[in-house]
């Protein structure tokens, strides 16, 4: 089990909180210096079940300097959010929890990762 998180986030250490309460043995990813490329986030987006524009944080400042809310959703234009997403890592939305199942989750809340920690230990 992987965790991608930003240090600075209240809902990335409180994840951690709860994956160290429960004795979970996971690897932390500092996203943020650890950049994800464009085809391991291809790679999260399906393990997720999700379009990059779901794991966006539209409220950044780098979002508004792109201009994303205006942006189409949709198959012609994901790309270009997946690129969005690799150039500016910080619009990830986090922390993400990829499990041992293969799946991952956007773990924002102890029920996710309680979920997340279900799904790793099979």
């Amino acid at each position: 089990m992987e965790i991608w998180i930003n240090p600075a986030c209240s809902k990335c250490r409180s994840a951690i909180s709860v994956l160290d309460a429960e004795g979970a043995e996971y690897t932390v990813r500092r996203y943020l210096e650890d950049v994800p490329g464009e085809e391991e986030i291809r790679a999260v987006l399906e393990r997720l079940g999700l379009e990059p524009w779901d794991i966006t944080r539209t409220q950044e400042e780098a979002a508004r300097e792109l201009g994303l809310k205006e942006w189409a959703r949709d198959a012609s234009t994901r790309d270009r959010w997946i690129t969005a997403l690799a150039e500016h890592p910080k619009l990830i939305q986090r922390p993400i929890i990829t499990a041992d199942d293969g799946t991952a989750l956007v773990a924002r809340t102890e029920d996710a990762v309680q979920e997340a920690l279900s799904r790793s230990k099979g």
